[in-house]
């Protein structure tokens, strides 16, 4: 018969393989210039606090893992729970513990920082910027009373005529884009701060960049990758979890004004072009659908 060649793969794994090349490409290109930082010290303080918070430490699996809220963060705590001993199981319901048990690149010696910067696997897993910040309004201001009050009343007070007697649990989507349009990048909640901010990827080298959109491949990549105990695999969604859907991005966007959009869009714009995100299509032919 004819020689078997192995066909190259259609589909997601060129699609992939495009996608990564492009971020790599991407990164590299942004990152490699005159004004971007080259390392973790090259950052402004404030900066590199923020940064070394974000960034997890495995010792005894040897990596780094920069966390993101709202793109399964959570999940990947557990994990470092579990192999840390800390945790008998992923699925042990309940609330998360977000510090304790944790380890944070920012709790060590400079020396032991550097150390592990350089040799350690790092990786960090992304979220297109729109549903992440829709994801974390619908999420802080529907469910969780401490946001409401820290934030949503302070809100709907600035952004709302006659605000001033809100509970701050009935802030708009568009309320809050107008938020973020005054908030200053590196002051933000890290809810809402850009990944850009929170990970600085030209300061770190990531070795993996994972996506929300592939997260049970891209987490057993890393898992493998880490030489995890085979017993740890990356958690279902848990039940009460209400992930947000192409339709309910749709309907966002598409009520609220297009303006408020365009003009957020530099702040994030990191994010969209390093991760290789599209921009949000708010066009009227896309809303009248």
């Amino acid at each position: 018969g004819p020689p078997s060649r192995r066909e190259p793969p259609a589909g997601p794994g060129l699609e992939l393989e495009v996608l990564r090349d492009t971020r790599n490409r991407t990164i590299r290109a942004l990152c490699g210039q005159r004004s971007m930082p080259r390392s973790v010290w090259d950052l402004p303080a404030g900066q590199r606090r923020t940064l070394l918070r974000h960034l997890l430490v495995s010792d005894k699996y040897r990596f780094l893992y920069c966390y993101v809220p709202k793109v399964a963060c959570s999940n990947w705590k557990r994990i470092l729970k579990v192999l840390d001993g800390a945790l008998e199981s992923v699925d042990v319901q309940g609330k998360m513990d977000h510090k304790s048990d944790l380890v944070f690149l920012g709790d060590m010696k400079p020396e032991e920082i550097s150390y592990r910067l350089k040799h350690y696997y790092k990786f960090l897993f992304v979220r297109n910027p729109m549903e992440r910040l829709l994801s974390a309004y619908r999420n802080k201001f529907g469910e969780i009373k401490e946001y409401q009050q820290k934030y949503g009343v302070e809100i709907v007070r600035r952004y709302r005529k006659n605000g001033g007697n809100s509970a701050g649990d009935d802030v708009t989507f568009s309320e809050f884009l107008r938020y973020l349009l005054d908030e200053d990048v590196e002051r933000m909640n890290e809810h809402w701060m850009p990944i850009y901010n929170l990970c600085q990827p030209c300061a770190v080298r990531y070795d993996f960049i994972g996506s929300y959109e592939r997260l049970r491949d891209d987490a057993d990549h890393v898992l493998e990758r880490i030489q995890a105990p085979s017993f740890i695999r990356f958690p279902e969604r848990q039940a009460w979890y209400k992930p947000v859907t192409a339709q309910t991005l749709h309907y966002y966007l598409c009520n609220t004004q297009r303006r408020l959009i365009k003009e957020l869009l530099p702040k994030y714009i990191l994010d969209f072009s390093l991760f290789a995100y599209p921009l949000p299509n708010i066009t009227s032919e896309f809303c009248r659908q």
